[in-house]
């Protein structure tokens, strides 16, 4: 847990209260995001993922590219906590991304693919989760239940403050843009989109989280792109899908 100090000199300046949450069972976590049925970037994630207590997913296992059933065994079997991200919460109904052919696309496609069981576990997700004895909360978008789907930006970190009075951090996704920032005495962190990045770099992006420290480590590796690419084509998708993920658009 962070020591609070005020400064030596200047003004004073008083951080937001919350509780005094302990730092229970401090651990490694492995912050994933955004995986979107994108196999070989998640095996990828996971074989350089340094060694941690445990992992955690801030949503959108599905959608996209071809392999939504073996992304949901994979992360089902590895992550203590996985919340819904908009992709998984609308596996099925498909025809609300209309406007969007590749949203539609991968949703189709994973509808018809996954078997009962794992629609019922997307079904399932909660819209958050907490971890490390509550200090940490875990979205998918904006914490705000009225807000859910809003995309928040690194740059728009510090807007949510007022939702850090209860936690030492908060762990979010959905706009595929890794980065991490100090808000109100905390931190805030997207991982960024294992399988399908957005900020410009083609690599997988992940992070690890330190809960002694509060201290976040910030990981892109590469990953075979060639092979979403002629997966994305066999499976009747849009090229597109497999184009963006050259470019990390």
């Amino acid at each position: 847990m962070r020591e609070r100090r005020l400064p030596s000199a200047g003004p004073v300046r008083t951080e937001p209260i919350r509780a005094s949450l302990p730092n229970a069972d401090p651990m490694k976590v492995g912050l994933i995001s955004d995986v979107h049925a994108n196999l070989p970037a998640l095996e990828a994630v996971l074989d350089d993922m340094p060694a941690v207590d445990r992992v955690v997913c801030a949503g959108d296992v599905i959608g996209y590219n071809p392999w939504p059933a073996e992304c949901v065994d994979q992360v089902r079997d590895v992550a203590a906590l996985t919340v819904r991200g908009n992709h998984d919460r609308t596996v099925d109904n498909p025809e609300r991304y209309r406007a969007n052919r590749m949203a539609e696309a991968g949703l189709e496609h994973a509808k018809a693919s996954l078997s009962d069981d794992q629609l019922a576990w997307l079904r399932g997700l909660p819209r958050a989760e907490t971890f490390a004895g509550g200090r940490y909360l875990l979205v998918h978008s904006h914490p705000a239940a009225e807000r859910e789907d809003a995309y928040v930006y690194p740059e728009e970190f510090p807007n949510l403050d007022r939702h850090m009075d209860e936690y030492d951090g908060i762990v979010l996704g959905h706009t595929h843009v890794q980065g991490k920032r100090s808000v109100a005495g905390g931190v805030v962190v997207n991982p960024g989109s294992v399988g399908q990045p957005r900020d410009g770099d083609p690599d997988a992006g992940y992070a690890v989280l330190d809960t002694a420290t509060d201290e976040v480590v910030l990981e892109r590796v590469a990953y075979d792109v060639d092979r979403v690419s002629e997966a994305v084509a066999d499976a009747g998708l849009p090229e597109r899908t497999a184009q963006r993920l050259y470019k990390g658009e």
